[in-house]
């Protein structure tokens, strides 16, 4: 999702600054459609590899009715991390569940004094996945509803899952924090800059608490889009995480937060 919404955002600065100040400002629509396409080298959820650090192909599509700032939409991802758990559980079962599907809605408008807001629900949908046949979880899917404050080009943004998270066992009103710094830099380069806090409320059926995988992510990147190349936006950045040891770990134990570079390439029609 944040890919995405970077994406877009940087398509959106870079054809206004194409506008010669001599023109009228085009109307804006009061509806709009668009669809986006991408790819990452690593896809990478609030710091943690989805993919067990391989490359991802993304797309969706967005609807906005500018009157009244409503939208919707829709994006999806390959994914492994829900196969990797179930297999990992060694009890003979074979995961399943290789897709991300995200469904989203919710309104967003001017505030006054140059702040913004973006309040909105968005259900995170893994079909046909089988997470519950670890025995210590349950079903991946998962419903957050957000809120949003933004100034300029920055954000501080709270999401509150009003399911269990992710699979996490009695996890309901876990939240995760964003704060997103996104200016302009020279040459239409947008600068990224974003740490947040995934906190997973809640004890396991053992009584173990769910702070064990609750933990800060951070990044650091720059992306551009390129009118001359179909308009393609390119990024490059550094993802990292504190992710207790253990926590969100592939098959063969390689800590999926650790520290990593995301190459990502984007287009906005």
């Amino acid at each position: 999702m944040k890919k995405l919404i970077l994406a877009t955002a940087v398509a959106i600065t870079c054809m206004s600054s194409l506008a010669q100040a001599d023109e009228p400002a085009a109307p804006v629509p009061d509806n709009a459609l668009s669809f986006n396409i991408g790819a990452v080298n690593d896809y990478r959820f609030r710091g943690i590899s989805q993919t067990r650090f391989d490359p991802a192909i993304q797309g969706g599509a967005d609807y906005v009715y500018n009157p009244l700032g409503l939208y919707a939409g829709t994006w999806l991802s390959n994914i492994k991390w829900i196969k990797d758990t179930v297999n990992s559980a060694n009890n003979g079962t074979s995961g399943k569940g290789s897709l991300e599907w995200d469904i989203y809605a919710g309104k967003r408008g001017d505030i006054g004094g140059g702040f913004t807001y973006d309040v909105g629900g968005l259900y995170y949908y893994y079909p046909n996945n089988n997470l519950s046949a670890t025995g210590i979880t349950k079903n991946a899917n998962t419903f957050e509803v957000y809120g949003q404050i933004g100034y300029d080009t920055a954000y501080f943004k709270v999401s509150n899952s009003l399911t269990n998270a992710f699979g996490n066992w009695n996890s309901k009103n876990s939240r995760y924090y964003d704060l997103s710094w996104n200016p302009q830099l020279a040459g239409g380069v947008i600068l990224g800059l974003h740490v947040g806090h995934q906190t997973i409320n809640g004890n396991q059926s053992n009584g173990a608490s769910n702070s064990f995988f609750s933990y800060n992510d951070w990044k650091v990147g720059v992306s551009k889009t390129f009118d001359d190349l179909a308009g393609i936006t390119a990024g490059i950045a550094y993802v990292g995480t504190d992710a207790t040891e253990g926590a969100y770990v592939t098959p063969d134990l390689k800590n999926t937060g650790r520290g990593g570079v995301v190459v990502s390439l984007a287009k906005t029609f």
